[in-house]
């Protein structure tokens, strides 16, 4: 679950907050006539049952908005408080933060010269995606946005009492915006929806944080004691980037077509080119240095006249606007110069008779000439207040605004191969059934010829078409724009060396290889995702075998030679949420750490640097918890080529909605990620005591979740006893709940898994099989156990994976689990089930506590006052949502499915409730 943005909170100021909020809550309830409502909401009195008001989807939203206001306080109160410790205590006081990173560095007597060196060097990448965990519409997360800002304008010590209240007035006005706004989404978001939605983060929240955690990283290196000077140029700061999967993620995800991913990469574009428009345009409007004052530069003058007479009329139009303001006028002839904006997919934007960058990189060396030109007069404040942010937004966005990943399943990828086979006149269907040998055999073969399978007026075959319809827009857009847009080819489900191989088939198939040294290479990289646990322990063989690849090794080579890397690096990607799905949350943990291990031996041998890229999600199960923690838990080598991580659902918008929010969890990723690349660069890899521990706790946790979920019967009793069915019915995201439709826990995707156990107040991923693997511990090696004891589980993967557990655990509630089970008809099975989980919670609960030696409770404060504040009201639409369930499935024994269609907005408001209040789906 996620608790709140912050791990610090000051929840008397917390209350404040929310009491302020609630009283404009109920004054506007009261003003409405529904006075009722307003004196029964779940706050510090008895609430009343939902079923006992006449209209019960206004009262399950009443509950809903409590949950969001009371959220909104505990976020705000997080940020201020943290402004309270660094104005009383100093930088260095929070965890995870700059001032943490450094005086931590400084203290294990890392030199200044040494981190310089290394910030440069730096790299978090962002990826942001579509997966339907966000329960909200984009118009309640608008509302909810609005709240925020006045909340935080209230902090402000300037307003007069008039002044106040107006703001008052203005929160209740959005407050009955938010009430007389529908919550649920009726029908399934169109993907060019989820793509506006990202743009929005991208375009308006990520570009006013940049140069906001650039400071940050400056005022903590002042107060270290460090030289200022030494991050003047932007060129030493650590690079943030961002992708998007939006419109690129066909996995099991028909909508997202040929046509759609055209249309994404040249909305990003639009906005990309936008965006630098407008701060080049903010830009000329501060730099009127007068020539009269201080003389250009000959190499900005120079620089002038080349640009000028490149664009002709243009370039005169430019040098007239601002006479005798050289700087301004540079920059003129910059936003001049940016390529024209594509209108539509069938406009390129392409200028055939006027001079435009080719590339972000060609606007960069002009804004470093820029910045450059005003230090050599002296000009440096300047320089570094007014051009440096600009240079940032460029370097961090270009032309692309985002990269788009496109991911597709290894098993969509063998039908299109299949297909294309037998367009040409081979047997297809072999393919299919042939080991791993012989394909590799068969597509080495293939590599090897330029000629392609088909010609353009064939068709293969629907899967095949679907992917090369896509490699082809890939293709266009590289011609006419180069591959800055786009990201990887991502191959989910990566079982084998060939799932990755298959792909150079299609990059060959549509022309998308360009020589390189004498031979051809990808101009796209090739990116495997190993998801399940045993895939996970077979992917360093399979990367051994794919990184020696010859058509690899020169991809990997050009890519090198491209981007002047000091050695050629191959991105893995790796799966949080289908691991815990197949092997429960301790073996996904720690196969994750192991199989990094494993890789970075392989990339190593290779001589190729691995570049991680973390699939997490929102919840403890799916990858989630405290960064900081995350990061620390990582094996040793692994931030070297630096670090990609996913960021999905309703965590964009509870990390990012809000700026203070946004720079906060951006500042976690990015100091921490520097404060562990210097810790193993100067520190050599040792193993540790505990590795052999993990093992056996790994293979004993992941035998007794196997044996929950293999148990006859688990299925029936996860059906009935969770509201899978309404989660699948659920109009919250634009993807199918199951990859292929099929009712097997394997199709079923751990998005809904995870949701729905999260529901029922179950958390099962986030914890079980953890009890029964300490219990064995402790009969059969109790010195082992005493020893984590010892050392209070502080190595940190190991106390990454209990501290998950334990926040987890904190988030169960029995009682209503068991009213959830009683849900299952067949009471031997209902019984059964029920007894291996419950028991499985209290032996957890148990061996937990004894590591810790302290009740759960007092372990973890803020979790349980996190939980105990809503427990009221969550307890009451919990038990609302089950009698709908019951009501509903009964309907629809009896064949009455209009009637219980007609239900189905009451049980999505309990979703959407139940999953405000606990800040979570899956």
């Amino acid at each position: 679950m996620i608790t709140t943005t912050s791990s610090v909170i000051n929840f008397e100021k917390a209350e404040r907050d929310f009491t302020f909020l609630l009283q404009c809550f109920q004054e506007m309830l009261h003003d409405l006539g529904e006075k009722e409502l307003a004196e029964h909401l779940p706050w510090k009195r008895a609430s009343m049952r939902l079923d006992d008001y006449p209209d019960i989807e206004r009262a399950i939203q009443a509950y809903s908005i409590f949950f969001q206001l009371l959220n909104m306080a505990e976020e705000n109160s997080g940020a201020q408080y943290r402004r309270t410790i660094e104005t009383e205590k100093g930088l260095s006081e929070l965890k995870g933060l700059w001032g943490k990173n450094l005086h931590r560095l400084k203290k294990n007597g890392i030199t200044e010269e040494e981190i310089l060196s290394e910030l440069s060097r730096v790299t978090v990448d962002v990826a942001l995606t579509a997966h339907p965990t966000e329960a909200k519409r984009k118009t309640v997360l608008e509302q909810h946005r609005q709240l925020y800002i006045l909340l935080v304008k209230r902090e402000n010590q300037m307003w007069t009492p008039l002044e106040q209240e107006d703001i008052r007035k203005e929160i209740k006005v959005v407050m009955e915006r938010l009430w007389r706004t529908g919550e649920l989404l009726y029908d399934k978001p169109a993907v060019s929806a989820e793509r506006r939605n990202i743009v929005h983060y991208l375009y308006n929240i990520f570009p006013e944080v940049l140069p906001m955690l650039d400071k940050r990283l400056l005022h903590a290196w002042q107060e270290c004691g460090f030289a200022p000077e030494k991050l003047a140029d932007p060129q030493t700061l650590p690079l943030l980037r961002f992708g998007s999967w939006v419109g690129g993620d066909r996995d099991g995800h028909p909508l997202v077509t040929a046509k759609v991913t055209r249309e994404t990469l040249l909305e990003m574009r639009r906005k990309a080119l936008a965006l630098i428009a407008f701060h080049l345009t903010r830009l000329a409007s501060k730099l009127s240095l007068s020539e009269k004052h201080q003389l250009p530069p000959d190499a900005l003058e120079e620089r002038i006249r080349t640009l000028a007479n490149h664009l002709g009329e243009d370039g005169e139009v430019a040098l007239i606007r601002n006479r005798h303001e050289p700087w301004r006028q540079f920059i003129n002839l910059m936003i001049a110069s940016l390529p024209k904006n594509p209108r539509n997919e069938h406009d390129t934007g392409n200028q055939n008779d006027i001079f435009s960058y080719g590339s972000s990189r060609e606007l960069l060396d002009d804004l470093e000439l820029l910045r450059q030109s005003l230090l050599n007069v002296g000009a440096r404040h300047i320089a570094d207040s007014d051009v440096a942010p600009v240079y940032r937004i460029v370097q961090t966005f270009g032309f692309h605004l985002a990269s788009l990943d496109i991911r597709q399943n290894s098993e969509f990828h063998d039908l299109a191969l299949s297909q294309l086979m037998s367009a040409a006149g081979l047997n297809g269907s072999a393919f299919l059934t042939w080991n791993e040998e012989e394909r590799t055999a068969f597509l080495d073969r293939e590599l090897q010829s330029p000629r392609p399978f088909t010609h353009p007026d064939m068709k293969a075959g629907p899967e095949a078409e679907a992917v090369l319809d896509c490699y082809r827009v890939l293709l266009d857009h590289c011609k006419e724009y180069g591959s800055e847009g786009i990201g990887s080819l991502i191959v989910s489900m990566t079982r084998n060396a060939s799932d990755l191989l298959v792909v150079y088939l299609f990059m060959r198939e549509v022309g998308l290889m360009t020589p390189f040294k004498e031979h051809d290479a990808c101009m796209l990289p090739v990116v495997p995702l190993f998801e399940t646990i045993e895939d996970l322990e077979k992917s360093p063989d399979i990367m051994r075998t794919f990184l020696s690849h010859p058509l690899t090794r020169r991809t990997l080579g050009m890519q090198q030679e491209m981007n002047g890397w000091e050695k050629p690096a191959q991105q893995v990607m790796i799966g949080y949420s289908d691991s815990n799905k197949d092997g429960g949350i301790f073996a996904s943990i720690w196969n994750l750490y192991r199989a990094q291990e494993s890789l970075l031996e392989a990339g190593k041998k290779s001589e190729t640097e691995i570049l991680f890229f973390h699939g997490r999600g929102g919840s403890i199960s799916r990858g989630a918890g405290p960064t900081h923690r995350f990061l620390r838990a990582q094996p040793h080598g692994s931030f070297q080529a630096g670090i990609r991580f996913t960021e999905q659902g309703e965590t964009i918008a509870q990390k990012y909605a809000n700026r203070i929010s946004a720079l906060y969890n951006l500042e976690l990723f990015m100091a921490g990620v520097t404060g562990e690349l210097l810790k193993h660069r100067n520190k050599e890899k040792t193993s540790h005591e505990l590795e052999p521990l993990m093992d056996m706790l790994s293979r004993t946790s992941n035998l007794a979740y196997r044996r929950l979920i293999e148990a006859e019967g688990f299925i029936d009793f996860f059906r009935e006893a969770t509201p899978i069915d309404i989660i699948e019915a659920t109009r919250i995201g634009s993807r199918p709940s199951r990859r292929s439709g099929k009712k097997s826990l394997a199709d079923l995707r751990a998005i809904p898994w995870v949701f729905s156990w999260n529901q029922a107040r179950f958390s099962l991923s986030g914890w079980f099989g953890i009890g029964s693997a300490l219990e064995q511990l402790q009969h059969e090696h109790p010195e082992a156990c005493d020893n984590i004891r010892r050392q209070d589980a502080s190595w940190a993967p190991l106390r990454y994976i209990i501290s998950n557990a334990d926040a987890s655990l904190a988030t169960v509630d029995t009682e209503i689990m068991r009213e959830y089970a009683a849900l299952v008809e067949n009471s031997e099975l209902r019984s059964r089930i029920f007894g291996i989980i419950e028991n499985e919670y209290h032996k957890t609960r148990t061996m937990i506590e004894s590591l810790y030696g302290a009740h759960l409770e007092e372990q973890r404060l803020n979790v349980s006052r996190f939980i105990s504040l809503r427990q009221e009201g969550l307890r009451e639409l919990h038990r609302q949502q089950i009698r709908l369930l019951k009501k509903w499935r009964k309907l629809h024994q009896t064949g009455q499915n209009k009637k219980a269609d007609n239900l189905l907005a009451e049980l999505f408001l309990t979703v959407n409730a139940i999953s405000g209040g606990l800040r979570t789906t899956g």
